[in-house]
């Protein structure tokens, strides 16, 4: 019981958080939470569909005094993001969260917490399973695969929804409010894996780049963290100029939405260059603490002898990954001209992997502006297409508008101060919000989106701040009653 989240208050929140995280929940693999959420609304009599899609829908009598009040959606996603640490064993298919209370923090044991958005999917089912909580018509949405796809929210129906006041529960920042995201999209190259026989003379070494934090694409792109799969092809581009490195594999960052945390490459090295190799490898290690000691203190850069491989890369493929993952862009690409400090269009180079017979490079877009999130996506797409690889581009999905006037974020505002004694803070945000899809279905929606603060989502550093889910909690309640 020491370490457990059933002593922390409010306790039917965090009662729910907890049994939340031991149902697998993977991004188009939502199929147990869903079945969890159904149960959960049978057992209580209340209405529940699950659309074509695999959305769930759960509908809310108003507690009594209540009835004429505005029905008020709470909108939050199932899935969540799957990372965990190269030496933790976990199946996410299958195996539960392992939460534990860590100071001020509630964190996971080798994984991503799923705090985004679980924690928002526990505020709603909390609230559906109270009987003392003052509210008008509830309607509880939970949409799927909003991490890798924004699916659900793209096959969303118009009519399904009876409310036009919405609140979004998957923000990571308590104290501030949102009223407009970011739109995005995806930018994927591939070549095909052409290999030719190991040269000899040579000795295979694995090259490792760990210990960086990783982080949120959106969230994080202008706290200058480390991306693994950038800095590991940088350290490749100079070694195979200099030493004549032959690539054996690489396996390189992993998911479009986060920043690369871990990269691993095996390379043949010519034995005469084994004692120059190892000193650069040394140096290069020794150049990436001075330059990032600040932001990424635990990195770690290693080179190890491993079995000799059978093949490598023909040079051709070499050169041209090399070369174009060093030119890709990755960071902040624009600053908003209209709102201080706001990150406007940036990309993320997630991922280079051995894919199905190809190596594959996976990137990420956004931008508050659709005309240059399209044009960020089209200037890596060429960087590739330079390179002679095969580019994919996904329609991505729209930016949500932000609107000043709206009456839920005057509301949402006078309740904060009532609760806190100060106003919150009201932004937009660099990463995707489902609202952008929710408006363009339903036109005239009012909506905002607040949430717990979260730090370092999309990593297994996820971590939950106890003491900002109370204030969650509390406005929440207090939006519900003044609705």
């Amino acid at each position: 019981m020491e370490n457990s989240l059933e002593q922390l208050k409010p306790s039917r929140l965090w009662h729910y958080f907890a049994e939340i995280c031991k149902v697998p929940r993977p991004s188009k693999k939502e199929e147990k939470i869903a079945s969890w959420l159904m149960s959960f609304a049978s057992a209580r009599g209340l209405e529940c569909i699950k659309d074509e899609c695999g959305n769930i829908l759960i509908r809310k009598n108003a507690s009594p005094g209540y009835e004429k009040r505005k029905t008020v959606i709470l909108q939050s996603h199932m899935d969540m993001v799957c990372e965990k640490n190269s030496d933790t064993v976990h199946d996410f298919d299958k195996d539960p969260i392992e939460p534990f209370i860590d100071g001020e923090w509630v964190r996971a044991k080798g994984t991503t917490l799923g705090g985004d958005d679980g924690i928002g999917i526990a505020v709603a089912v909390a609230i559906l399973d109270a009987d003392d909580i003052s509210h008008g018509p509830l309607e509880a949405l939970f949409t799927v695969d909003e991490e890798t796809g924004l699916t659900g929210a793209f096959a969303l129906k118009p009519g399904l929804l009876n409310g036009r006041v919405l609140i979004n529960l998957d923000s990571e920042d308590e104290g501030q409010v949102f009223i407009g995201c970011a739109g995005g999209m995806d930018t994927v190259a591939s070549l095909p894996l052409t290999t030719e026989k190991a040269p000899g003379g040579h000795v295979a070494l694995k090259v490792s780049m760990t210990g960086l934090k990783g982080g949120h694409s959106g969230d994080d792109i202008n706290k200058g963290l480390g991306n693994a799969t950038k800095l590991l092809n940088r350290f490749l581009w100079n070694a195979g100029r200099d030493f004549d490195i032959r690539i054996a594999s690489v396996n390189a960052g992993n998911l479009r939405n986060a920043i690369a945390r871990e990269g691993f490459a095996v390379v043949e090295v010519p034995s005469e260059n084994i004692e120059a190799f190892e000193r650069y490898a040394m140096h290069f290690h020794q150049d990436l603490l001075g330059e990032l000691h600040v932001t990424e203190p635990e990195l770690k850069f290693a080179v190890s002898p491993v079995a000799a491989s059978e093949t490598v890369w023909s040079r051709d493929l070499q050169t041209k990954v090399l070369n174009a993952a060093y030119a890709c862009p990755h960071g902040v690409l624009a600053m908003s001209r209209e709102i201080p400090n706001f990150v406007e269009t940036s990309s993320n180079l997630a991922s280079v992997k051995e894919q199905d017979g190809k190596v594959v490079i996976t990137t990420s877009q956004r931008s508050s502006v659709e005309s240059s999130k399209k044009d960020a996506g089209d200037m890596v797409a060429t960087v590739f297409r330079m390179a002679g690889a095969k580019v994919e581009q996904t329609k991505g999905y729209p930016g949500w508008k932000p609107d000043p006037g709206s009456e839920l974020l005057k509301l949402t505002v006078k309740s904060y101060n009532t609760l806190f004694g100060k106003e919150p803070e009201v932004l937009a945000i660099h990463a995707g919000l489902e609202c952008g899809l929710i408006g363009a279905i339903y036109p005239g929606m009012d909506m905002v989106s607040f949430g717990p603060t979260i730090r370092g989502a999309h990593s297994p550093m996820e971590r939950l701040h106890i003491g900002s889910v109370t204030k969650f909690w509390e406005l929440t309640l207090e939006v519900l009653k003044e609705i």
